[in-house]
């Protein structure tokens, strides 16, 4: 590349990073595109054990999944973007209420994350011209924890999240694949050392250094298992009607962690006001209404219903 593009690629680089950053991104990485040669194999060895359970779709679109190239043709660049959703300290579900996942008290991060990409987008197209180009947070077949981590936003920790060592954990991930060369930032190192609070916290064993059973995981058990949850887990589900927590409230790099100030995820009213009663008698229609434009609209009635049963035995239903 002449040294005319490289300057000006440079530049864009910085102003791409820069208005990610208006946005309300947290962080910014960028990564040469080109196949995942080792997570493909990581894949490919989970998929055989069966670990995905009934999420029959991650079999799908192999080659799509772990090379973007062939995903979105022309691509060479990974842009990959974080977003804080940590509430307030004073944010807090009502004692005794089902849990659900912090992701989930706000509106959908699939529409926030692609409304702020679009708009990074048309910058971009605005300043370099026709481009071709495409945005995805959890939407499509993108290994996005991979690329993060490829981009020196973090590294994939034991419990298979991206951790950042003064950021902690609790991020959404976004992309934007697009046909600009950019020089790629470097990854960081892996400092889970020898540390297993996650592992000793999870308490149906899903986890296992670096990697995950989905079958006995409880966002899995919760939102992907469309039966009722299996009697095994009975006793074990710790109040979580919706997700699950647990391995980043013990993972110590989230004690660097700071609340969303963009309050872009902030909780809805009856997330911090409801509790298992009016949970419990809510009518289905009530149900899709109060759930339409979040992420628990991945479940419906009667999942939620037997997800409730299922946390009743639990001894401990307080908020983590």
């Amino acid at each position: 590349m002449p040294i005319f593009m490289q300057v000006q690629n440079r530049q864009l680089k910085e102003k791409i990073r820069t208005w990610c950053l208006e946005s309300g991104f947290d962080m910014v990485g960028f990564s040469a595109a080109s196949k995942l040669e080792t997570e493909s194999h990581q894949l490919e060895n989970w998929l055989e054990n069966g670990f995905h359970g009934e999420m029959n779709w991650m079999e799908n679109h192999f080659e799509k999944r772990t090379d973007p190239r062939i995903l979105f043709p022309g691509t060479k660049t990974v842009i990959s973007v974080l977003h804080n959703y940590l509430p307030a300290p004073a944010f807090q579900q009502p004692q005794g209420a089902p849990k659900i996942s912090t992701y989930a008290w706000g509106e959908d991060y699939h529409t926030v994350l692609k409304r702020k990409l679009n708009s990074v987008l048309e910058k971009i197209r605005e300043k370099s011209g026709e481009i071709q180009a495409r945005v995805f947070t959890d939407s499509a077949p993108v290994m996005d924890k991979a690329w993060a981590a490829k981009s020196g936003l973090g590294w994939i920790g034991k419990n298979t999240n991206l951790i950042h060592p003064k950021k902690g954990s609790w991020f959404f991930i976004g992309e934007i694949l697009l046909d600009i060369e950019f020089e790629s930032d470097l990854p960081i190192a892996d400092f889970c050392g020898t540390c297993s609070a996650c592992l000793d916290a999870c308490p149906t064993g899903a986890l296992q250094p670096y990697s995950i059973d989905s079958r006995k995981c409880i966002s899995y058990l919760t939102i992907e298992l469309k039966d009722k949850i299996p009697d095994e887990f009975s006793g074990q589900m710790k109040g979580w009607a919706y997700g699950c927590d647990i391995c980043q409230d013990v993972c110590p790099w989230n004690r660097f962690s700071k609340p969303d100030e963009t309050g872009d995820f902030k909780p809805l009213d009856h997330i911090l006001e409801f509790g298992r009663k009016e949970w419990g008698n809510m009518a289905a229609a009530s149900f899709r209404k109060l759930t339409a434009k979040t992420a628990m609209s991945r479940i419906k009635h009667d999942k939620w219903q037997s997800n409730l049963a299922a946390t009743g035995d639990s001894h401990d239903s307080s908020p983590e």
